[in-house]
């Protein structure tokens, strides 16, 4: 009896092993852990409008910072003019030319790569076939062309009460079938964490969420990309709000979320306009939270990936969208990249392992890493964020150094380092 139980269990692990070994994903990629990374989110949802003209009235301008489109092969005339009286241009993100750009730019600068945001509204069967899903394509074209890391990020902005995350089984699966993004044609390299191709799920523990997470499905959304015969096999990364550990202040005070991300095999929280250069000590506390959330990572066996960004401005969004609350130009200002480095330095000071910026192309909130204009267009009504007169490619540039600074590259160091 007991050699007639061990070749049992000699076979059910023969067969476990060989379902695993049959997942769609590429055993291979160039990128195969996150840790030593430096990694940006990616909006791409800037569409040419049928039209023709993007932004065509300046009082219904979104965006507070304006791109520097020299470089582009394609633009689009806006409804803004610059100072010397010609036409603003903008770029489109669905055409190709414009992300081959954006991922040139990666490879030059040492920027490891992206994740690229796909919102839930998006994954609809009507909508699965463009609009991110073009750019998602192109994108992973030029991520093997120029040999950065690419990653799928589902956000789930737009889910509604009563929806649940079934869709999103879906949606991966089409993915992986039709666009091959974990086995994509040419040089791999899909981003995978301690060897498993990485999904991130953003959205967990927002009160301001119509949804709950309770009952969305997350748990067996989760259980698929992990546990899936051939669609899993993958490592998951959760957005959460900043004091997600506490279940205060700006997250929901609700215990499972803590459950959803010990299931998880990293936890991003989300620190966008939870820090300021204009605050005291900010630095400080912002070390503090990092250091008791990296605690409570290794003490549950999670991953932990801070969140770093330039700044922050949404002075004319918050006109359309708050009227009686219009925010400044610039509220979290950028210090000609100052407070950037701040919190690389301070995230790599409290034992960082990886890194994740907000945003590389996210000019809506004005927290781009890409190469925005220092003359951006002149308006009564339209206010933009400026590069402080530094170049263009600053930002780029940092980011290329922060990663240099996380793997050991080059010493830590408080001070922004300076460019020869």
């Amino acid at each position: 009896m007991k050699t007639k139980s061990s070749c049992i269990l000699i076979v059910c692990l023969l067969v476990a092993f060989y379902t695993k070994a049959q997942t769609k994903h590429s055993k291979v990629t160039n990128y195969p852990n996150y840790k030593g990374l430096v990694m940006a989110g990616y909006q791409g949802w800037f569409r040419e409008p049928k039209e023709g003209i993007m932004y065509p009235d300046e009082n219904k301008i979104r965006i507070d910072m304006w791109p520097d489109v020299s470089e582009y092969s394609k633009t689009y005339p806006s409804g803004l003019k610059l100072a010397n009286g010609k036409t603003a241009q903008f770029f489109s993100s669905d055409d190709q030319s414009t992300v081959d750009l954006h991922f040139k730019w990666m490879k030059q600068y040492g920027v490891d790569g992206v994740f690229m945001q796909r919102f839930y509204t998006g994954t609809e069967l009507q909508s699965r076939h463009k609009g991110s899903t073009n750019v998602l394509r192109n994108a992973m074209v030029a991520a093997s062309k120029y040999d950065r890391a690419i990653g799928v990020m589902y956000d789930l902005s737009g889910l509604k009460p009563g929806q649940d995350c079934s869709r999103l089984i879906e949606d991966w699966k089409y993915l992986v079938d039709s666009l091959k993004v974990t086995n994509q044609n040419g040089t791999k390299t899909y981003v995978y964490h301690n060897g498993k191709p990485l999904v991130t799920i953003w959205g967990l523990g927002f009160p301001d969420r119509d949804y709950s997470i309770r009952n969305i499905g997350i748990a067996r959304f989760i259980d698929f990309l992990k546990n899936d015969s051939k669609y899993g096999g993958c490592a998951v990364m959760l957005g959460v709000p900043t004091y997600w550990r506490e279940l205060n202040a700006d997250c929901a005070p609700d215990p499972y979320l803590h459950e959803l991300i010990k299931q998880a095999d990293i936890v991003l929280p989300w620190t966008v306009q939870r820090f300021s250069p204009l605050l005291h000590n900010d630095m400080d506390r912002y070390r503090d939270l990092m250091l008791a959330d990296i605690k409570w990572c290794k003490e549950n066996g999670v991953d932990y990936a801070p969140c770093v960004t330039p700044g922050f401005s949404w002075h004319n969004l918050s006109k359309i969208e708050f009227p009686n609350d219009i925010k400044p130009v610039g509220s979290i200002p950028r210090q000609g990249g100052r407070f950037y480095w701040q919190q690389i330095s301070t995230a790599i000071n409290a034992g960082a392992t990886m890194l994740y910026v907000a945003m590389f192309d996210e000019v809506n909130e004005g927290t781009a890493i890409f190469k925005c204009s220092d003359s951006p267009p002149v308006s009564e009504v339209a206010k933009f964020v400026t590069m402080d007169g530094k170049p263009s490619d600053t930002y780029l540039w940092l980011t290329g150094e922060a990663g240099k600074m996380l793997r050991k590259e080059i010493p830590l160091s408080n001070e922004m380092p300076a460019r020869n």
